[in-house]
């Protein structure tokens, strides 16, 4: 029987989380070793799901106040004094479709409730859009407070969950 350990990410993960990220590079943004450690540096919450001793799927998340500079989490620092940014949540694809997001989801939850943070705040791509993305946070009732088109030309909803409506 194969188990998921949900633990927080090394130095030893950045291989394997370079490759996942790259395999669904058209949702994110690229990383190198450089930005990952910048990310992982900055990120509040850096989890990711271990099968076998290797990351097959890795959460990022930041806080209000970080030093991060991506356009979706300015938007959202714009609008909001408290809050936890979901910059990525990445699935192998071998693995997609087999509860290893809602694991993730469901640690980031936990750790956003005892954190105190307000809300959870997140986008995917609706032009062109992320249907399975889409799907998932919908599943959760995320809701939409916005659009945002980005430099890249591509269009995302921005979404809220407030942490209260998780207990």
């Amino acid at each position: 029987m194969t188990f998921a350990i949900i633990r927080d990410i090394s130095e030893n993960d950045h291989e394997p989380i370079l490759f996942i990220n790259e395999e669904s590079v058209e949702f994110l943004s690229p990383l190198t070793q450089h930005s990952f450690r910048s990310l992982q540096r900055e990120a509040a919450y850096r989890r990711g799901v271990e099968i076998e001793g290797r990351i097959v799927a890795f959460l990022l998340a930041f806080r209000e106040g970080a030093n991060y500079q991506s356009a979706n989490y300015r938007w959202f620092a714009e609008r909001y004094s408290r809050f936890l940014y979901v910059d990525r949540i990445v699935v192998d694809r071998r693995y997609q479709r087999s509860g290893l997001g809602r694991l993730l989801y469901a640690d980031l939850f936990k750790f956003a409730y005892e954190s105190e943070s307000e809300r959870i705040t997140c986008e995917f791509d609706i032009d062109p859009p992320n249907e399975a993305s889409q799907r998932f946070h919908a599943s959760y009732t995320f809701r939409m407070i916005g659009t945002q088109k980005l430099n890249s030309g591509k269009i995302v909803a921005m979404q809220e969950l407030e942490v209260a409506a998780l207990r």
